[in-house]
């Protein structure tokens, strides 16, 4: 298949590049200006400059391809000014999928996040993980980057509604190698590496490796029902942060932070950091969006995924070993 991907510079586009290279598939990948290529260093495909924007630009970037994967986003959890997020991940989503259509691709997976989906239930101390029938109405996206890709998902959402052939898939949090900027869930095991989490808050994420994540994303283009979601997920990655620090430290040797901080502490410690942030127009160290969405254990049920698409299940501990040899071969640590 000729294949177009947007975010190919990004930990879950590179990966999805060389898992398409690897199934004998060809790329044509959109590349935006000073866009950081470590990644993706000797892969053969071919680089097209452009615009998330330019849906003319996009569409005879894309013509004569199969499948179209648009899994570029403003993935930050603070910035200055928000408008550019939303441009990119909502308005810059409504061009892509339009290129596409116009572009005649018979496939187009759109790369959404289990944020945007309802939050697990907890009962008697016992978690139920949400699943792709939970919806999740605007009020719950508690940041302005879980809103914009919330929009950007009714938008894909809406396409597919209209005939498109729009399948889309909705991440839980990636971990494994090449984490080259590194994403959010990256930095924590850096900072796991680097002693500098003297705490931690009681919260959960669904950890899934990253190739798992772009081997998914194939398997949505090949197999996926039009118009459904799919989580890439592990089912057995549901962890709280203080049962991944433990594999972390049975994988490094090195110690688990025991403090746990309460969230009403987190949340004021983190409204002064950004107050700060404010004043010397330099990053937070703890953003508010992060410690907002840790207040939920985010824990998910990837079934249908692995029931319908065939999705891969790496052990999440073979993806956090994956990710600490990299980093510590790469200096991060």
């Amino acid at each position: 298949m000729n294949c177009f991907v947007t975010g190919a510079s990004g930990f879950v586009g590179a990966h999805l590049v060389q898992e398409l290279r690897a199934r004998g598939h060809r790329v044509k990948a959109l590349r935006r200006p000073g866009a950081d290529l470590r990644d993706l260093a000797g892969v053969d495909c071919e680089w097209v400059a452009g615009d998330l924007l330019d849906r003319p630009g996009l569409a005879a970037a894309m013509r004569g391809c199969d499948w179209c994967f648009h899994v570029a986003a403003c993935y930050r959890l603070w910035l200055r000014d928000y408008r550019e997020m939303y441009s990119v991940n909502v308005e810059g989503t409504r061009q892509v999928l339009r290129a596409a259509a116009d572009a005649g691709c018979a496939r187009i997976v759109y790369t959404s996040t289990v944020g945007c989906l309802g939050r697990a239930t907890e009962r008697a101390g016992a978690v139920r993980p949400a699943d792709e029938t939970c919806e999740a109405p605007a009020h719950q996206m508690t940041n302005h980057y879980k809103l914009s890709k919330w929009r950007a998902e009714e938008v894909a959402r809406e396409f597919a509604a209209q005939g498109h052939p729009v399948v889309i898939v909705n991440p839980s949090a990636p971990v494994g190698p090449r984490d080259v900027k590194p994403t959010p869930t990256g930095q924590i095991v850096v900072d796991y590496l680097r002693r500098a989490l003297p705490a931690y808050l009681d919260t959960g994420l669904n950890w899934v490796h990253v190739r798992d994540v772009a081997v998914g994303h194939c398997l949505a283009a090949e197999r996926g029902r039009v118009g459904e979601r799919y989580i890439l997920g592990h089912a057995q990655g549901n962890w709280t942060l203080a049962e991944a620090f433990a594999v972390l430290a049975e994988i490094t040797g090195l110690p688990a932070p025991r403090v746990r901080i309460p969230y009403s502490l987190a949340l004021a410690a983190a409204c002064v950091n950004e107050g700060w942030a404010r004043l010397t127009r330099t990053p937070p160290r703890a953003p508010l969006a992060g410690v907002r969405m840790a207040r939920y254990k985010m824990f998910f049920n990837p079934a249908k995924a692995i029931r319908e698409l065939g999705l891969p299940q790496t052990p999440p501990r073979q993806a956090f070993a994956d990710a600490v040899a990299w980093f510590c071969a790469h200096g991060y640590a």
